[in-house]
C-alpha cells in the first residue's frame, strides 16, 4: 500500500469514526499490510486488495477478552 492510499484510508477512518487520533501506519515489512493505531493503541490491521482492477481494503480488528469491561447481563 503506498503513503498515499494510506493517508487516503485514514482520512474515510477518521472522518467515518469522527476520530482525529485514528492513524494507519506501513507495515513492517515490503508486502506486510499496514497497521491501524488509535493515539499510541495497535488496534488491528489494513489490507489492500486488487481483484479485476478493482481496489477494496479489509480491516481487521482482534479484540482480547482480557480488554473488554465487564457488564452485567441483561
Amino acid at each position: 500500500m503506498t503513503a498515499a492510499e494510506r493517508l487516503r484510508v485514514q482520512k474515510y477512518l477518521q472522518q467515518k469514526f469522527r476520530n482525529p487520533d485514528i492513524e494507519v501506519r506501513p507495515g513492517e515489512g515490503k508486502d506486510a499490510p499496514a497497521q491501524l493505531y488509535v493515539n499510541t493503541e495497535f488496534m488491528g490491521v489494513l489490507y489492500r486488495d486488487e481483484d479485476e482492477g478493482e481496489i477494496t481494503y479489509d480491516l481487521n480488528i482482534s479484540i482480547l477478552d482480557a480488554d473488554l469491561p465487564q457488564v452485567k447481563p441483561v
